[in-house]
């Protein structure tokens, strides 16, 4: 079977005058992060940088200022992999190591990859047939060697942790420790508009608490923090933006959840 190339790598919508949502359509939903660019007077705000298997910078030039700052919501690899393409990197100093020193190991594809055959390709450390097999569904472009892949490092490293202010010159938005997911996820409120970019802290499917670095007692003080939020849209790290009443659905689902589980 010819693998298929990709005719444009990543995708963009417009949310409004200073949102852009730019996408991987070629990387599997569970994988498909949403990178948020935020257009500043004196600088912009790039939220997330997807998996690098393709350059983001070089796709966003259109949209991008001369000033650019890489917000790490956590430094899982389908959020940070383009941040070494920024000057300026911003994460919680809780997982400001991972964008330093990436983990080697975590690849896609492991010794049982046929370059052929994307049905081959998984993220080895993830042991669960429900998100086996293909990652992608198409090469970023020519020849690209899927079994290669790994993180880069990043440089211009800035740890920013709670109650910190990211200021774009007319935009503001304060930075909440929402840990659960993982130790430093991250997540900038803008008061304002009562507008937050979640990560996955919080976003519209199955949340996950089972990594070997989750706490779901921490993730619990989390969505409960949220939830007594005056919070009218959440743009987060996977699927559709939401609005106030989804956002406290998906809350209390979450919490039942847990409940119904507890022994």
């Amino acid at each position: 079977m010819t693998i298929p190339i990709a005719e444009s790598w990543f995708e963009k919508a417009r949310i409004d005058d200073d949102v852009t949502l730019i996408y991987e359509p070629h990387v599997v939903p569970f994988l498909r992060c949403n990178i948020w660019h935020i257009r500043g007077r004196d600088r912009d705000l790039m939220i997330d940088t997807g998996t690098g298997l393709a350059s983001l910078a070089t796709f966003a030039r259109d949209i991008l200022g001369q000033r650019v700052s890489a917000a790490a919501t956590h430094v899982h690899l389908d959020h940070v992999g383009c941040h070494h393409e920024f000057g300026e990197c911003l994460v919680h100093p809780l997982e400001a190591e991972g964008l330093r020193n990436p983990n080697k190991e975590m690849n896609l594809a492991d010794s049982g990859f046929d370059p052929a055959d994307l049905a081959t390709l998984y993220l080895p450390s993830i042991d669960d047939p429900e998100i086996s097999g293909s990652m992608v569904t198409a090469l970023p472009c020519k020849g690209f060697d899927l079994s290669s892949y790994q993180l880069r490092p990043a440089s211009g490293i800035r740890c920013i942790g709670e109650g910190d202010v990211v200021d774009l010159g007319n935009r503001a938005f304060e930075v909440l420790h929402l840990p659960g997911h993982s130790p430093g996820s991250l997540g900038l409120w803008e008061a304002k508009t009562g507008t937050l970019f979640s990560g996955d802290a919080i976003y519209d499917g199955p949340l996950i608490d089972d990594l070997h670095h989750s706490d779901r007692t921490h993730y619990k003080r989390t969505l409960e923090r949220l939830r007594s939020m005056p919070i009218n849209v959440v743009h987060a790290g996977h699927d559709p933006s939401f609005g106030r009443e989804r956002l406290h659905q998906l809350i209390d689902q979450q919490m039942r959840q847990w409940d119904e589980a507890a022994p």
